[in-house]
């Protein structure tokens, strides 16, 4: 393929969460929530980013701040469409020339979840649209020897999807995606302190319980300090502060992790001896916010024998890698 003179080529990490945009040559260039906010009325897009993250749970009845994408796929076509042509346009400004996009998703998805991502990519100003799987991708953004004749083993933990994947000889070997990650985390603080202490708090509060003092590792959680949260009383209806220890934050999440273990043990015993032996050798990689877990690698590495890393820059190594595989377009289009 022959790229048009001074076309800008992007790779974009379209995650549950977070949208990542890295552009050839120059890296990432863009990050910015995945959440758009709409008039309900008329339709029109208000807001994009983390203008319309903040407007969670904080809107009138006319304006809905919507995530477009669940469960690492698309579950609103024309808002994801709006989205991405917002992204794309802030991240190359006002460039003569259609841009070439590959996107990344989830091991797991159909051909038509696929199609649909393609789609809308063309719809939101790509002059031609691929795709790459996101453990793949994560896996060339940290670096692994992916072309090599030696297994790797990746776990990608983002905001809708875990993604677990052996690879060799640039290809995936044996993988797992389930709809556990940080979103599900977040969905069972919010249950268990409904459950256990009477109070409702929003998904800000619970990402921030999360990224504060959640914990994969129960034990490892009395070490860590409490933290004060506010939300409603279910009793009395009025606004409550609450003192929360972080093992009652590592008891809520306590399932979660559990899943994303099995998926763990599930894919390492799809792999042959060789791989297996491999990945003993190299240890597991994490990419994803999820990865940021506390006490996740220990716990991982416990259940499983081998030993286990976090990526140099998890958040960013599906975005680094999707721009990486760019390099080699005319072999991806054949994927």
């Amino acid at each position: 393929m022959v790229f048009g003179i001074g076309t800008k080529n992007i790779g974009i990490d379209l995650g549950t969460a977070n949208t990542i945009v890295y552009e050839e040559g120059k890296g990432i260039v863009l990050r910015e929530p995945s959440v758009v906010a709409k008039n309900t009325k008329t339709g029109e897009v208000v807001s994009v980013g983390s203008e319309a993250r903040d407007m969670i749970g904080r809107t009138p009845e006319s304006i809905v701040a919507i995530r477009p994408m669940k469960d690492g796929v698309i579950a609103d076509y024309d808002t994801t469409v709006s989205m991405m042509q917002y992204y794309i346009q802030k991240a190359l400004g006002n460039k003569a020339n259609k841009p070439y996009v590959m996107v990344c998703v989830p091991s797991g998805v159909t051909e038509v979840e696929k199609r649909a991502v393609i789609d809308a990519t063309r719809v939101a100003g790509a002059r031609d649209a691929y795709t790459i799987e996101e453990p793949f991708a994560a896996a060339i953004g940290a670096g692994l020897p992916v072309m090599d004749p030696t297994g790797n083993m990746v776990v990608d933990i983002g905001g809708g999807t875990t993604d677990v994947a052996t690879i060799s000889l640039g290809g995936i070997v044996s993988s797992r995606s389930i709809r556990m990650a940080g979103d599900k985390i977040d969905e069972a603080i919010i249950s268990y302190v409904r459950k256990n202490f009477n109070l409702l708090i929003g998904e800000r509060t619970a990402e921030q319980l999360k990224m504060d003092v959640a914990s994969a590792s129960v034990e490892a959680a009395k070490d860590i300090e409490s933290q004060s949260i506010r939300g409603r009383d279910l009793v009395s209806g009025l606004p409550q502060t609450v003192e929360i220890e972080a093992v009652d934050v590592a008891k809520a999440i306590q399932e979660v992790v559990q899943e994303i273990i099995v998926a763990i043990k599930e894919t390492l015993e799809e792999t042959s001896p060789e791989i297996a032996a491999d990945v003993i050798d190299h240890g597991i990689v994490l990419t994803g916010g999820g990865a940021l877990l506390k006490h996740l690698p220990e716990v991982i590495s416990e259940a499983t024998k081998v030993p286990v890393f976090v990526a140099s820059e998890p958040l960013d190594c599906v975005a680094i890698g999707t721009g990486e595989s760019l390099k080699s377009i005319e072999v991806m289009k054949d994927k």
